[in-house]
């Protein structure tokens, strides 16, 4: 049983509501999700066990020329759990189909700190921050502009800035080399 100075426990002797981490089985993420929200709710757990989250970062992704949003998980194999820790509330999650065990000490799970889980809100997009772009391109490959003012033009790419989404490559314009900053969608891959 837990002792008075339990970090757990808070300064009543009531249970304070925290996140944790649960290991799963690879790929189980979302059907461990599933399995915990049916039981939360078969087993009248919503007072003990509040959220369960997989955290998933979106981003877009750009492959010849074509874009195409993508969501991947930010911790594999992981899902987050926001729950006040009893011995039932643990029982519950621990014994979920797909559920590997706690991430802690032994039998003692660690719940995550503030800044922990602000960091994490953060790259979920729970603050609604816009998605992130993959550019499948590097310096040195060879691009052409198929809309804008410089439709047609060829030219070697310099530089990749996939936070703002655009692409620096060198075009000719009156005989002289000029570096030229572009949407990432404007461009195909030659």
């Amino acid at each position: 049983m837990r002792g008075p100075k339990d970090p757990l426990l808070g300064m009543d002797g009531s249970e304070n509501r925290r996140w944790y981490i649960v290991q799963t089985y690879s790929g189980y993420e979302n059907r461990v999700k599933a399995n915990l929200e049916q039981r939360i709710a078969t087993m009248g757990m919503d007072e003990s066990i509040f959220n369960v989250l997989v955290p998933v970062e979106e981003r877009l992704s750009v492959k010849e020329g074509k874009t195409k949003k993508v969501t991947r998980k930010l911790y594999p194999s992981y899902v987050l759990v926001e729950m006040k820790m009893n011995d039932q509330s643990w029982y519950v999650v621990r014994h979920t189909p797909g559920v590997t065990g706690f991430v802690g000490a032994g039998n003692h799970p660690i719940p995550l700190s503030e800044r922990e889980i602000k960091e994490i809100m953060g790259k979920v997009g729970k603050d609604h921050v816009k998605p992130k772009i993959e550019i499948n391109l590097k310096p040195g490959d060879v691009i052409k502009v198929k809309t804008g003012p410089f439709e047609g033009q060829v030219g070697p790419v310099v530089d990749v800035n996939p936070d703002k989404g655009k692409v620096k490559f060198v075009v000719t314009v009156f005989g002289r080399e000029t570096s030229v900053e572009i949407d990432y969608t404007e461009l195909e891959k030659l």
